[in-house]
């Protein structure tokens, strides 16, 4: 049987499978395996083996966990109010300043935690009832929570970086540190949109009133609530960058931070150790599993001579290596509304990276974009996860049909910002070749 013939086979049954529900790790493992064993024979089954053997020696897989562990313990330890209460006191006064007060936390959450999600439930249950409260337009508010709650997988330490460079075999340090600037740059760009629109429509997001903004003791007193946080996220970003530690070893530093935080606001019990580690071990289980099929998905595809298939037809798309590029993303996009982007990543990195080294393009780079594009699809109807976490918790009042239409703006505001790094990748490569050569 032809390998085209093969690879459509391949694909068409993952994605029927996937279709019918099925769960994605046993998908991914389960085809790979029956295509294995159809191309190989019974010798395909230690191949398997060794694939889920190599993935579990992998030390790196250690910080996993241990940020997720550190997500959770931060999601309940109090942090967030007191984030938003100083934000509150400073951008409060100008239009659309509850706006940008959220986005800076969501940024502030994701250098601390590494996962979406965490700051998407902290600023939906905090922020959300107090901009309302203010007559704030019910879809600039919702919007920018799930604009900024998904920079938690592009602002280092990400989990899904860890993932890629998993994959790739790319430097965890260096990917760290080639997404800070991006995800400053997106700060930036959707906090200048919403500060540019309000001034021209005030009544979407008005000013607090005088008697509700606070003195200069009260604004210089409320500045302490960053103390922690900044902590946090200097012990994890700088002692990698410094060369202290290891990435898995930050982890653990973070972790540390998280239960130090914890303490300190008196949060640190053990029903919240409890429920952190149940979510942290499904977490963790889920996307373990998904590794594993992951490697079988390639080992299954490599043997079929898929990768020569595909770098062949992609020197069929117009417009050369760019060409390429923009075609890749435009698919990215595309299953990034449908699919998980842990899953995603699994599914098309083995596939496409070849692609991009045969273009001499920097994989850094390209997991940079491939992130972007991941934290699109986490806002962007229909299957967007920030989509049905606010659905969870916004008041009846707002209906999915307006958290659908809210992301819109900032879906454009987001997909400007890739395209910056796309075509100047200075972005994403200058911080990783400044720190680590």
């Amino acid at each position: 049987m032809s390998i085209e013939i093969l690879t459509l086979l391949f694909f068409l049954s993952l994605f029927l499978f996937l279709l019918l529900g099925l769960p994605l790790s046993f998908t991914l493992g389960g085809v790979s395996i029956i295509f294995l064993y159809a191309t190989w024979g019974p010798e395909a089954f230690y191949m398997v083996a060794a694939q889920t053997w190599g993935a579990m020696e992998k030390f790196t897989l250690v910080a996993i966990p241990l940020f997720i562990f550190m997500a959770m313990i931060l999601e309940k330890s109090g942090t967030a109010n007191d984030l938003y209460e100083m934000m509150y006191l400073w951008f409060g006064p100008v239009r659309g300043g509850l706006v940008v007060g959220t986005l800076v936390i969501c940024a502030i959450f994701s250098a601390m935690c590494g996962i979406s999600g965490a700051a998407v439930v902290s600023m939906g249950a905090i922020a959300l009832p107090s901009m309302l409260e203010r007559k704030y337009d019910k879809l600039m508010a919702v919007g920018c929570i799930n604009s900024g709650g998904g920079w938690g997988i592009l602002i280092p330490p990400s989990v899904i970086m860890i993932l890629y460079c998993l994959i790739t075999g790319e430097s965890v340090g260096r990917m760290f540190a080639g997404g800070v600037l991006p995800g400053l740059l997106l700060l930036t760009i959707v906090s200048s949109y919403v500060l540019i629109r309000c001034f021209f429509q005030p009544h979407l997001a008005p000013a607090l009133p005088a008697e509700e903004r606070g003195d200069w003791p009260r604004k210089l007193k409320a500045l302490k609530a960053v103390i922690l946080p900044v902590c946090i996220v200097f012990a994890v970003l700088g002692s990698i960058v410094f060369g202290i530690t290891t990435p898995t070893e930050a982890a653990a530093v973070g972790l540390l931070g998280s239960l130090v935080s914890a303490a300190v606001y008196r949060r640190l019990t053990w029903p919240l150790l409890w429920e952190a580690s149940l979510r942290t071990f499904r977490l963790t289980g889920m996307i373990m599993w998904i590794l594993f099929g992951a490697y079988c998905f390639t080992a299954a595809y490599h043997s079929m001579g898929g990768t020569q298939l595909i770098e062949t037809l992609m020197q069929y798309v117009p417009g050369g290596k760019w060409g390429t590029i923009i075609f890749i993303q435009l698919l990215l996009l595309v299953l990034g509304m449908v699919l998980d982007p842990a899953g995603i990543m699994m599914i098309t990195i083995p596939v496409f990276l070849p692609v991009i080294k045969a273009h001499g393009f920097d994989p850094l780079w390209f997991g940079i974009l491939f992130i972007m594009n991941m934290n699109i699809g986490y806002m962007t109807p229909p299957f967007g996860f920030n989509l049905f976490y606010l659905k969870a918790i916004v008041p009846p009042s707002i209906t999915m049909g307006d958290i659908y239409r809210s992301v819109i703006p900032f879906t454009i505001m987001e997909t400007t910002g890739m395209l910056l790094v796309m075509f100047f990748p200075q972005i994403a490569t200058w911080l990783p070749t400044t720190f680590f050569g």
